[in-house]
């Protein structure tokens, strides 16, 4: 189905690098990449995405932040966003994207799946399941 999926948050180091771990993890097959809608360029993973990830049993490979960019989104077959307004910034910016961008949580009611960043770890703790459960909703899809 879809070869290429892209993964996108804010900054692109709690949610998005997190849930593309997942993917890669449980789809080897695939190309899993991930981006920030505003991108921390250049900087790893969030030290405590990674400990709860690993918490969970997921391995997170390194990771460098990025910024979206036109290209990623003409490559991806899907895109996986976190929040709707996420969705629509895309969409507003990139319009050949519209018709391949979903929310993560599209198979599991649709709901945003909050932003972590620099909120405790018990916020991390709390949406690990959360996108957990979103991306096994996506892999019967992809």
């Amino acid at each position: 189905m879809f070869e290429r999926i892209l993964v996108v948050c804010d900054g692109n180091i709690c949610r998005s690098p997190t849930v593309a771990a997942m993917l890669q993890t449980a789809r080897p097959e695939k190309t899993v990449e991930s981006a920030g809608l505003v991108g921390l360029e250049g900087h790893d993973m969030d030290a405590t995405a990674r400990e709860v990830a690993q918490a969970n049993g997921l391995t997170c490979p390194p990771h460098k932040a990025r910024k979206l960019e036109s290209l990623h989104c003409r490559e991806a077959e899907l895109i996986l966003v976190m929040e709707a307004r996420q969705r629509d910034r895309i969409i507003q910016r990139f319009p050949e994207a519209s018709g391949k961008t979903f929310l993560l949580s599209h198979w599991n009611g649709g709901q945003d799946i909050p932003d972590p960043y620099r909120r405790g770890r018990e916020v991390f703790e709390r949406i690990y399941p959360m996108m957990s459960q979103a991306v096994e909703g996506w892999l019967r899809k992809v």
